[in-house]
């Protein structure tokens, strides 16, 4: 009798390459990149963003070049790509592997120590995965030592001595410097990376110790720090031909979701495009490389494991499209904020604000920069870039306009800015959120826009830096984002401009809901004459009657009643809150 099939695990929160195959979990192959990062060179950096794959990548090339593992290697790499098209440093190396998350946990003052206690714990696992490599004597010494730069210098001498190629693999090597920098502040920062710094004392040891090495990390912050002490000129971030060496493009979506479906985990009249459709605006649309921005976007891989975990246990989509484990990331953009004990903050804060408000922003992206010039405008824009929170969209000129990548980044600027907002005035969320259901289904808006524009004011009066178009555009945003019954797209491009919110049921999940939306926000200055707010109320109420008649519109908001609503706001005050039509999507009759 035939043996059933077991159908692979999804490995959803698995961050290593030799669980997923031993487990038999699904992998998507990327084992093709490793000829290719070879010939490039032998010591190279990769920078992505979180949960982006990027620990299994690693843990996957030290299982390849691992010497311990060659008996391994039909076990782990059956079926993938390099088992027909091995290189010949295939489990060539004794590899020494960090994880730097893991360092950095006792606080800023006992760093050192904590640092030299888990390198030496590492160590420990080498002379112990390679004791057969090595005379006993030589074992003891390794493990009787308690200082790490020591051992890593005897492993050095002995291995040179025999002969013996090494391979350093570090995952998230920026990881605690980032946590320093934050925490610590820039001299903190510098007294480790410059000078006679432990850090740097180490990418001394590194630089003669190793034949190749591969770093991995977030952000870009400590390479020129350490760049003097550690000769690597190969940052292969930005290279084309590494743009999609992580994260999934669709066809390995498609591909996935196929396998789950094919092996009756899924349903087979399950819809695997409308899958498609569902996820891409929320986990879609990364680039890495500016050579590719005509390319197929990539998706972020935690995100897609978690919907399609929904899928295949419940036959239905997650109610709430963001992973709980997500929506803690925004704290990284209050990291970012308050980066350097709050140097320049008000500076960052603009960005964030303008981005939060129009979506997208101008910049030349900086490959690395010093830990001194991290609050630099250029260099801080350029971190929220590294950090995922934006992404490619076009070259204009020069410079890149970055864009906030989809909706699942959205909601960490709009989180942000909320508790940035009430700080100064709280907002009664419970209260917000009985008059959202007043608009979603008993067409009931004017409550809602009341209540927002109401704290819009109070937050001013407190605050003289909220008053601004971008300020008001990401108050609301901010704001109306909680309606998680509604996609709120602001920006949204139609065929006659862009429309400020177009507010779309997500009928998918909440086919009850009887109203959809097009509101127009118009901004003058405190000052301005009554003439321009009117001229302001006449451009917003021309605009809509446009977007109403745009067909994606017809097609989004279908079976809704669209109401069109025109804003303007003359400082703090809003001096017209209107609805100048509603239309019957179902009759296409303008009322």
């Amino acid at each position: 009798m035939e043996q059933a099939k077991v159908v692979k695990g999804i490995p959803y929160g698995v961050a290593n390459f030799e669980d997923v195959r031993n487990k038999n979990r699904y992998y998507v192959d990327k084992t093709m990149y490793l000829p290719l990062l070879e010939e490039t060179s032998d010591y190279l950096f990769l920078i992505r963003p979180r949960r982006f794959g990027k620990s299994v990548f690693v843990s996957m090339m030290q299982a390849y070049y691992d010497i311990a593992k060659a008996d391994r290697f039909d076990t782990l790499f059956d079926g993938l790509w390099i088992k027909e098209h091995p290189t010949p440093l295939k489990n060539a190396f004794q590899v020494i592997y960090f994880d730097f998350s893991l360092v950095g946990a006792g606080g800023i003052e006992n760093l050192k120590q904590t640092f030299n206690d888990y390198c030496c714990k590492v160590l420990d696992r080498f002379i112990e995965r390679y004791h057969a490599f090595y005379d006993d004597s030589f074992f003891y010494e390794v493990k009787n030592a308690t200082n790490a730069a020591y051992k890593l210098n005897s492993i050095n001498t002995k291995a040179r001595e025999m002969g013996y190629p090494l391979y350093l693999i570090i995952d998230e090597y920026d990881n605690f410097t980032n946590v320093i920098l934050s925490e610590g502040g820039k001299e903190v920062f510098q007294n480790l990376t410059h000078a006679s710094g432990f850090y740097r004392d180490y990418f001394k040891i590194f630089k003669a110790m190793f034949s190749r090495v591969f770093l991995i990390g977030v952000s870009p912050v400590t390479l020129d720090d350490l760049s003097s002490g550690y000769n690597i000129d190969w940052n292969i971030s930005q290279a084309p031909e590494f743009n999609h060496i992580l994260g999934f493009s669709e066809s390995d979506v498609r591909t996935m979701f196929h396998y789950y479906q094919d092996n009756g985990k899924l349903h087979p009249d399950a819809d695997i495009e409308a899958m498609m459709a569902e996820m891409k605006p929320w986990y879609n649309n990364y680039c890495f490389a500016q050579e590719c921005l005509d390319d197929d976007r990539l998706y972020n891989c935690d995100m897609v494991f978690y919907y399609l975990r929904h899928q295949v246990l419940y036959n239905r989509p997650p109610r709430e499209m963001v992973d709980k484990n997500i929506r803690t990331d925004y704290k990284k953009l209050k990291m970012l904020a308050d980066i350097d004990r709050g140097n320049k903050r008000e500076n960052r804060m603009s960005v964030i604000e303008e981005i939060a408000a129009t979506g997208t922003i101008l910049m030349t992206l900086k490959s690395s920069f010093p830990a001194e010039y991290v609050t630099e405008d250029e260099n801080f824009r350029s971190l929220l870039y590294y950090y995922g929170l934006l992404t490619m969209k076009k070259n204009i000129g020069r410079r890149i306009e970055m864009t906030i990548p989809n909706n699942c980044i959205k909601e960490q600027y709009w989180s942000f800015m909320r508790d940035y907002f009430n700080r100064s005035v709280p907002m009664n969320i419970t209260e917000l959120q009985d008059k959202m259901d007043l608009m979603s289904f008993d067409g009931e808006w004017e409550p809602l826009i009341t209540h927002i524009a109401t704290a819009y004011r109070e937050n001013s009066s407190v605050r003289d830096s909220i008053l601004g178009e971008h300020n008001l555009q990401g108050f609301f945003k901010a704001y109306l984002a909680l309606n998680s019954l509604y996609l709120v797209e602001p920006e949204i491009e139609l065929n006659y401009g862009f429309s400020d919110f177009l507010m779309l049921p997500d009928k998918a999940r909440y086919p009850e809901i009887a109203h959809s939306y097009i509101m127009e926000l118009k901004y003058v200055k405190p000052s301005a004459a009554q003439t321009e707010v009117e001229a302001k109320s006449k451009e917003a109420e021309e605009q809509l009657h446009k977007y109403a008649n745009d067909k994606i519109v017809k097609r989004l908001c279908e079976g809704t009643t669209l109401h069109l609503l025109k804003v303007v706001f003359q400082g703090a005050d809003m001096k017209v809150c209107e609805e100048i039509a509603h239309r019957n999507t179902e009759t296409d009759f303008l009322a």
